[in-house]
């Protein structure tokens, strides 16, 4: 992927091992150090690093890094299973879809930094890469911070009413610790504008795409986060919302 501006920012693919020590850097301020959360020598990492492509997202002027991301291609069903979702999540069931599929993690800006520019780049440049892959769809794990499903009830409940994907698609369950929220707070939906107040903005992002979730959460106790399933079928994302990421796109 070529470099991509908007305005006073700029996304770029990861250029070598220093350009991965800053986004794990950032990643470590981001999931631990401004949550208190046990140190591990100032970075984030893990073994599907070294599988991924590493998108940053900095400041033209200064070059600061503002916001990050992985993205893993599945070429093929194998791929599913070495893949960061397919570790915590049973993706069998998408074994059957046509095309290549893109994994998205790690994603994260700084928390100095809240323009909504930096997010709407970020899209922009997942829309290159789902292009040049020809992507059939986008998946990864969306997080909610604190592991207790208990503390994002309304959104989950939310989740289970509204935004369930097709039965045959949802990924079975893998994780040790999992909660399933779509039985466990069937029925408990109605309460839209809190469910969707509590949803992370990156998941709402997914959702107005048209985005799918699992049927079930995994509670990750190290990061203190629960993760949900989430996926989007590029051929049905809405078409002003398509135009709109390929405008961005094209920079």
């Amino acid at each position: 992927m070529q470099a991509l501006t908007r305005g006073r920012y700029r996304a770029r693919l990861a250029g070598g091992e220093a350009d991965l020590h800053h986004v794990q850097a950032l990643r470590h301020l981001v999931f631990r150090q401004r949550r208190g959360l046990a140190a591990t020598g100032g970075l984030d990492t893990d073994r599907f690093d070294a599988l991924c492509q590493h998108v940053l997202i900095e400041d033209l002027a200064t070059g600061a890094l503002l916001g990050c991301f992985r993205v893993a291609e599945l070429a093929d069903a194998a791929a599913l299973d070495r893949c960061y979702t397919g570790a915590v999540y049973d993706l069998a069931p998408l074994r059957g879809m046509a095309g290549p599929m893109i994994e998205i993690g790690r994603f994260c800006l700084h928390p100095d930094h809240s323009d909504p520019d930096l997010l709407r780049l970020a899209w922009g440049a997942v829309a290159r890469l789902v292009d040049a892959a020809g992507a059939s769809l986008l998946l990864g794990c969306s997080s909610f911070e604190g592991a207790d499903p208990l503390d994002h009830r309304a959104a989950l409940a939310l989740l289970g009413a509204a935004y369930l994907g097709p039965p045959a698609l949802r990924p079975q369950p893998k994780a040790a610790q999992t909660y399933r929220f779509a039985t466990d707070l069937a029925g408990q939906g109605a309460a839209t504008r809190l469910g969707f107040a509590g949803i992370p903005p990156l998941l709402r992002t997914y959702l107005a795409m048209g985005g799918w979730v699992s049927d079930h959460a995994v509670c990750d106790h190290d990061l203190d986060t629960l993760h949900v399933f989430t996926a989007v079928e590029i051929a049905k994302i809405p078409p002003a919302r398509a135009r709109a990421l390929r405008l961005i796109a094209e920079g």
